[in-house]
């Protein structure tokens, strides 16, 4: 209700709102940040306050619900991921942590996950299947749980189990490739 009341321009629900959006993007911020290892330089508060800062500045959107939130949130850390590891030429997966497909991750490829070449991969995925990379986007990017992607998606669990393990797959030989192709 807070974030329609919002969307439609009453300012009392944004005060009201900008607690729990901030600790809702904390804990996405925190799962996605997990991830990394060694010296990064972008530490969880920051992508948060990024993430929050892109949020109140995007008065046009017209929020249905908290799915919906999640799903924007989940795109808007995806970019702020994607951008920081362009502007720091983060390739090969330089300070992020191998995390295997076992652990209900994205496969990394040679080592560690390339988020530029992840990004490139998922934009690919979405030619061809939306729902797919959407599924991808909302787990990996915005740290969503299966449940969670369901809520957001409008589409049930085992649905978002099923695109989660194709699109790994599907992914996994898209990085395996370009990897194979070689710098």
């Amino acid at each position: 209700m807070l974030l329609r009341a919002w969307s439609e321009g009453d300012e009392t629900a944004l005060a009201r709102l900008t607690p729990m959006v901030y600790e809702e993007l904390h804990r996405l911020a925190h799962r996605q940040m997990r991830r990394e290892h060694g010296e990064r330089t972008l530490q969880t508060t920051a992508l948060v306050n990024e993430a929050y800062l892109r949020l109140v500045d995007a008065r046009r959107i017209r929020w249905e619900d908290r799915a919906h939130f999640f799903a924007i949130s989940a795109q808007i850390m995806r970019r702020i991921l994607i951008d920081y590891a362009r502007r720091n030429n983060l390739k090969r997966g330089a300070g992020f942590q191998h995390v295997s497909l076992e652990q209900a991750e994205l496969p990394a490829v040679a080592g560690d996950p390339d988020l530029i070449a992840l990004d490139e991969a998922l934009n690919a995925l979405e030619q061809f299947d939306c729902r797919k990379a959407k599924v991808v986007e909302l787990r990996f990017f915005g740290g969503l749980s299966v449940e969670e992607t369901a809520e957001a998606l409008k589409v049930s669990p085992i649905t978002v189990i099923r695109d989660w393990n194709n699109a790994k797959a599907w992914l996994y030989r898209e990085l395996a490739k370009g990897a194979a192709d070689g710098p």
